[in-house]
């Protein structure tokens, strides 16, 4: 597809986020199973239901745009998500608080990810006029931004000073 204007750079960024949360949502199950502090697993069982909630979100808006899901994975995702399996759950770790910062470190990069997309589609979303988009795209950017506030909270609370 072309992107000739920023409708269309819109769509594909709406597939984009939606490959990107489907992609993170699985390595993000995994890593609450390799979690052995229990707040750190809540919150990525937690992480998991609002991804679901970000792809529900934006499977809904690119419906009302006559759009779908790409098949295709997002690759800069790909690439976190492979960095995550290899750094927090394939590496061996002597110490479990350890491994949990590791876990923390990559899950707050695919956040990161995320938060920088759902912002600038919600930019998107407002500039083309679509606010009830862009009002759905703020709250997934909203709950993106509390979760990766909650794990900065784990890890600086308990975590990192177990792992110290």
């Amino acid at each position: 597809m072309t992107i000739a204007n920023l409708r269309d750079l819109y769509i594909d960024q709406l597939q984009d986020i939606h490959s990107a949360d489907s992609q993170a949502r699985t390595l993000t199950a995994r890593l609450a199973d390799a979690a052995g502090n229990a707040h750190l697993e809540s919150a990525l069982r937690a992480g998991v239901e609002g991804i679901e909630r970000g792809m529900e979100a934006v499977a809904s808006i690119l419906a009302r745009h006559d759009a779908e899901p790409r098949e295709g994975h997002c690759k800069a995702m790909a690439g976190l998500v492979r960095e995550a399996q290899s750094h927090a759950i394939d590496s061996d770790f002597a110490d479990s608080d350890v491994r949990d910062a590791m876990i923390i470190a990559q899950y707050q990069r695919m956040t990161h990810y995320a938060i920088a997309v759902y912002g600038s589609l919600a930019a998107f979303a407002e500039r083309l006029g679509h606010e009830d988009d862009a009002a759905t795209l703020a709250a997934c950017l909203s709950r993106t931004r509390d979760g990766d506030k909650h794990l900065s909270e784990i890890a600086v609370r308990d975590v990192n000073r177990k792992a110290a």
